[in-house]
Parts: C-alpha cells; structure tokens; sequence
C-alpha cells in the first residue's frame, strides 16, 4: 500500500525516556482523528543519532527533521504538516546561519558514513519485512546458496574488518582458527553485548534499532565455521533492546531464517539470549563466556583461545555488537567495498558515543581516519559556551585522553594506540577547560576498582593503589614520589594483569600524567586545582571591591561561614567553608573568587 506522508518517530532508549512513545500514539490518534489514518504511515524507528536534540520525528517525503518534540505537539504535526502541506517551523531544526533544511544538510550528519547504522532511524525494528525490505538477510540467502565458509572468510579478509570491541583484532582470524577445528562435536556463536563503558551506548542501540542485522550476521558465521548454535549475551539494564531482540528472533523463526533447514538448505542455527548482571569484566571474552555457562565471571589465562577453547571447552566465534553489524553489508556489497572505506589498515566506519562538554551529543559513525577536529567541531558543534576544548577521553576506564594538541590525528586504532589511548568500543567523552585531569583519571580508576573481579592481585591491589594516590593528590597530600608510583605501578598492572581490564586501568592516569603533568604538579607542589575542581583544593574569598553587602552569598550557604552587615564587606570564615561552591554560584557582582 502507497502512502502520501511517512512519519518516523525515534524510538531508542533516549527518546523512548522522553516520552517518545507517547508522542507516536498521539501522532497516530490525531491521523486517524483527522481522517488521515489511511494514507500516512507512522512508524517507530531506532535511533536516530542525533540525542542531544531529542525526540525527533522524522517527516517524508518532505524530508521535514523536527526535534525535541513533545507529546502535545503531536496534533500540529498532524493538522498542518499532513492535512494543510504547512511545515511546522517553530519544531524544524535550524543551524545558525543557515535556512531549515533536509538531515542531509544538517551538519551532524554531513561527515557521516551510515554503514553500522544504516537500518537505524530508518525502518521499524519490531517489523521483519522492513529489514528485509532494505536486503535485510539477502547476505544469509548469497551465503547458503552461493558461497562456501572458504568463501566467505576470504570476503572478510579483503574487507579487512577488525574487531569493534576494542582490541581490533582480524574478524577474518577469528572466524577462520573456529573453522580450521574439524574435531569438535560442537562449535558456538556468541555475541558480546554487554556493553559497560561509562558513556558509551553503541551496541545498545544497534540492537534497539537493527536487530535483525545482528541475527544475520551471526547465522552467516554459523555457517562458515560449522555452528548451528548462537548466544547473544546482554546486560540486563538494556531492557528495550532485549524486547526487540526476542521479537526479532521469534519472526526470523517464523520466516524460516533461524532454526532448521533455514531458507531451505540443510543448515540449521539458533540463538539464545543470555542476561548478564552488569559486571564490566564480562565484557571481557573469556569472563563472558563463564557467565553464560553459570559460573561466576572470571577471566581465565590465554592461550588457549576462546576460537578453538571457548563456551563450554567447544570453538567459539565471538565478537561485539558493531563487529556482527558490518558483517551482512560486507557479503552483499563484497569486501572490497567496505575495504575502500577508510585506513590502509583501520577498514570500514567507527561507530563513536559522543558525550560530556559538547553541543551536539550522540551517536556518531565515520570513516576510520577522520580527524578528531572533524568530529568534535564538525560533528559535534564544538564545545558549549563558548568554553576552551581540553581533551576527549577515548576507550572509556581502558583508553586515554587526546589533547588539543592532537585534534588532527586521524581516529584510527595504529593512532590512538601511539597517542596512549584506545578505541575501545567507541565512548568519546569530550572535556572543556573545567575539568580536572586528576578528577578525572580518579574517577575511572575508582570505576575500575569496582568493577575489578578480584582474581589477579596486579589488578586487585595495583587498581587500588593507583586510586588512593589519585585521591591523595586530589586533596592537596600528593607527593613528587607519588608521580613516580603511578608510573610504576601502572607499568607493572600492564604487563602482569590477567585480562584487559587490568592491563588498560592504570591507562587514564598514565596518558593524563604524560599529557598534563603540570595539572599534576599545580595539585601537589601549589596545592591548587587550576580548574577548581577538587573541594580540597579550592579556596573561595569575596572581594573588598566588589562587595556591596547584598547578603545573597551569607543567605545560600549551607553551613552559615559566611558573615557580614548588610551594604559591608562579608568574610568567608575558612575554617567551616565546605567547598560547595553555592556562594560563587549566587553572588551576581564576581565578588566571591574562587581560587
């Protein structure tokens, strides 16, 4: 059935929290309330990357990109854009200095590269036949009838896809040591979905907006290694993404793409969802593998390899959400395709979750190579206010920070690697000049002390060591010594840890210290926080000048250290100041300093 307007609602998480829903059932009462019903088509979609300017509702064919739409607006929507032809200007997105335009021309998107993305914002991820409609499982159909498993490991070669969950390594490898296993009564296929970077939400929304890509994918690995059993293991805090993915399971069963004789052919494969309680760790292979057995998840010393030893001592292929999202464009649009996408050894597009000190917060997909200036200027608006960009964090708790010195390097794994950093799965967590490096480097080694299994005392007591003398330096007890610990620590953690996470902690206060150590030597040897950041370290006074005795400063403060007659000079007592900061925030006349 033809349709005269096509209105697509964004429906990820974000939004969804937002009362997107609510504005989908509006959009859809008002339609059928205006006799328009029949010829407009509303659609939930996934995410539409754009988060900081949501809920978004998308018009065709007009092209019409409304943004931070509220439930109420629904009926406006309805009565002027679909019954009277009139955009509704005021919900139109607009960029300064230029006219309301189409997303093509909206500067978020110009840079983009949607390939990982491709389906999201696009097609309804409860709806099979809308994925199938965009060649959705065309890659399965070529896979069983044309290819051999030889074949399609050669296309993942040429593609030159590396693995998106942080350590890059060759998918094409991976796939091919599981194959090479003639022996084994049973291989598997697992999906590493449990993401657990702070700020990031790639995967999470992959699945929420294009399930059935991953289940593709994962079906085609089945074949080409000699699996006919998958497992998609996901933390339990992505309730959306869960629902979706059990929906999308159940109609590719229903379709014959899961399951026995899939499309015919003798092969057969199917896919179980497994939850996880949210530990970090198990975002590591080998720990996520022992959750899925039911035992506690704990890493375990490699080799052997997780490819020829892995779920329950059988070959196993696993990637990560991203990695199994590239993989059915490859087969349909071949390896040498995706391999013109890119770096000579960095292929393909690098989903990114672009947060913190930064205009134009969200979901983010480039090519592999894109300067960092691109992203965080082009892409992401710049910095609010005005303010001085400082640094982005890259690899969450496990990568490093980039300064602006190098916000023209290339994002690609060989270059953040050099830089000390990481690609990680693909946070992007931007700092302005407010932020404290050391406040920062101590919040993700507290982070990782937490999340840290325990099993290896590199780890345990390294992890915990680096965060106390953070801590320490943050209060104004550092010492020049201390510096010389964090290198020698960390150093040892590197290359003693058992997994991951212990090789990459000590990462964020390495880079940080290399990167700005005189922020460190201002903590310890001036005993102040050039950011007024650390409570410990700030020191507020007020102004003979300015002061004019208003009392609004002596009226927000918390603990009463704040004295003075009205139109005279008030004092800050130092001896009971908390630090909170309530009297600089208050004053409108700059008398209270902050120093």
């Amino acid at each position: 059935m033809a349709f005269n307007h096509y209105l697509l609602v964004c429906g990820g998480t974000g939004c969804e929290s937002a009362n997107a829903d609510k504005i989908y059932k509006n959009l859809r009462a008002s339609a059928e309330a205006h006799g328009v019903g029949e010829s407009c088509q509303i659609v939930k979609t996934g995410c539409f990357g754009f988060c900081e300017k949501g809920p978004i509702v998308k018009v065709l064919p007009e092209e019409n990109f409304y943004v931070e739409v509220k439930p109420e607006d629904a009926e406006e929507i309805i009565s002027e854009q679909i019954v009277k032809g009139r955009s509704v200007d005021r919900l139109q997105y607009k960029e300064k200095g230029k006219e309301a335009s189409g997303i093509e021309n909206i500067g978020f998107y110009q840079k983009q590269v949607r390939v990982v993305l491709r389906n999201c914002g696009f097609i309804n991820p409860e709806d099979i036949t809308e994925y199938i409609a965009r060649d959705g499982y065309a890659a399965l159909g070529k896979v069983l009838t044309e290819m051999t498993p030889h074949d399609v490991i050669e296309e993942l070669k040429k593609s030159g896809l590396r693995g998106r969950g942080g350590a890059g390594f060759p998918t094409w490898r991976k796939w091919m040591f599981t194959a090479e296993v003639k022996d084994a009564d049973q291989k598997y296929v697992v999906c590493n979905a449990d993401e657990g970077d702070p700020g990031a939400y790639m995967d999470r929304s992959i699945l929420e907006g294009d399930p059935h890509s991953v289940l593709e994918a994962m079906a085609i690995a089945g074949f080409t290694c000699g699996a006919d059993k998958g497992f998609i293991y996901i933390r339990a805090e992505y309730p959306l993404a869960i629902n979706r993915l059990k929906i999308a399971i159940e109609q590719a069963k229903e379709m014959g793409l899961l399951g026995d004789n899939i499309l015919g052919t003798d092969f057969n494969f199917d896919i179980e969802i497994r939850l996880g309680a949210g530990a970090f760790v198990c975002g590591e292979e080998t720990a996520l593998l022992a959750s899925i057995e039911g035992e506690r998840g704990m890493p375990k010393p490699r080799p052997p390899f997780p490819a020829t030893k892995g779920l329950w001592g059988k070959p196993t292929v696993i990637n990560n959400v991203e990695t199994w999202a590239n993989i059915p464009v490859i087969i349909t649009k071949g390896g040498d395709w995706f391999g013109s996408i890119g770096t000579a050894t960095s292929k393909g597009t690098k989903v990114f979750a672009l947060t913190g000190k930064i205009n134009n917060s969200g979901l983010v997909e480039v090519p592999m190579g894109t300067p960092l200036r691109d992203i965080v200027y082009n892409i992401g608006g710049g910095i609010p206010d005005g303010k001085k960009f400082k640094a982005v964090q890259t690899g969450g708790p496990s990568g490093g920070v980039i300064t602006a010195d190098n916000i023209d390097v290339p994002i690609d794994f060989e270059h953040l690697q050099e830089l000390g950093s990481i690609m990680g799965s693909g946070g992007m967590i931007v700092m302005d000049e407010d932020d404290c490096i050391v406040d920062v480097a101590k919040f993700y080694l507290e982070f990782t002390v937490e999340e840290s299994c325990g099993k290896c005392a590199p780890c345990r007591v390294g992890g915990r060591k680096l965060y106390n003398i953070l801590d320490k330096i943050t209060k104004g007890k550092g010492t020049m010594e201390d510096l010389e610990k964090i290198k020698s620590i960390g150093n040892a953690m590197k290359k003693a840890s058992l997994c991951g996470l212990g090789q990459t902690a000590p990462n964020p206060a390495l880079s940080s210290m290399h990167y700005f150590y005189d922020e460190y030597l201002a903590h310890i040897k001036d005993q102040t926080c050039p950011s007024g950041v650390c409570k410990d370290l700030v020191k507020f006074t007020i102004s003979e000048e300015k002061c004019i005795g208003c009392t609004l400063c002596a009226r927000k403060c918390p603990v009463n250290c704040i004295a003075g007659e009205r139109k005279a000079l008030h004092v800050i007592d130092q001896e009971k100041c908390i630090k909170c900061g309530e009297c600089f925030n208050a004053c409108k006349f700059g008398a209270v300093l902050r120093a």
